[in-house]
């Protein structure tokens, strides 16, 4: 059985001027199914893009993507959008909720793109957010809860649409250390259950509780280790 997710010699290159920059420099990868994978590096190492890539955000420059088998590096803009939507969530550092919508209307966004009713939407939404203690929140926005609240929000809206696998840019960045503790404890949790999790993050707490370390420097893979 294949890996989940193989990348071969990915590069990543953007105009700069006159002339170009490769973030990504040939990058080799396997990302088998229900692996927990904490990718760190410095700042401008190629971490953020990588994880883009991976998450069908970003194209590459040059090499192939397999997706359960599939070359997606090729797919145009609405396959990787049904690509997106149907096997991947996302959780991000800043949140990226809806200023104007509940809780559970910004848990359901996703379903919304894949054409979901309503009545549906609104039950996935309503019971993840109970399951993870927002119960007494599903009404709010998000000017009206905590940073921790919002990530809760955030990871709800990157499970509703039941995805293979979550990727993670720094999701415990803007959060205290307490809070920050609660969502990894949610990230055990998902891990526990089967999901593979892929996390950029710069916090050793964060790489502790994963069972591989992947560090990226200069655009290149410098180590891939068991945590």
């Amino acid at each position: 059985m294949g890996a989940l997710i193989a990348l071969r010699d990915v590069r990543k290159r953007f105009s700069l001027g006159e002339g170009e920059v490769e973030i990504l420099r040939g990058i080799d990868l396997d990302v088998d199914e229900g692996e927990f994978i904490a990718i760190m590096g410095p700042s401008g190492s190629g971490k953020t893009t990588m994880l883009e890539i991976l998450g069908a955000l970003s194209r590459p420059s040059a090499g192939s993507y397999h997706f359960d088998g599939d070359a997606i590096e090729s797919h145009d803009d609405d396959a990787l959008a049904d690509l997106r939507a149907a096997r991947m969530g996302f959780v991000f550092q800043t949140f990226n909720l809806m200023p104007r919508m509940t809780a559970v209307r910004n848990a359901a966004l996703p379903l919304l793109y894949a054409g979901a009713g309503r009545a549906e939407r609104e039950a996935r939404a309503r019971g993840l957010l109970e399951r993870l203690g927002l119960g007494h929140r599903l009404d709010h926005r998000p000017g009206q809860m905590s940073g921790g609240e919002r990530q809760r929000v955030a990871i709800a809206r990157a499970l509703v649409n039941d995805p293979r696998v979550v990727l993670a840019d720094e999701p415990t960045g803007n959060l205290d250390e307490k809070t920050g503790r609660e969502i990894l404890e949610l990230f055990d949790d998902l891990h526990g259950g089967g999901r593979t999790l892929i996390v950029v993050t710069h916090a050793p707490e964060v790489a502790e509780r994963a069972g591989r370390v992947i560090r990226i420097r200069d655009g290149r893979i410098e180590s891939d280790a068991a945590a």
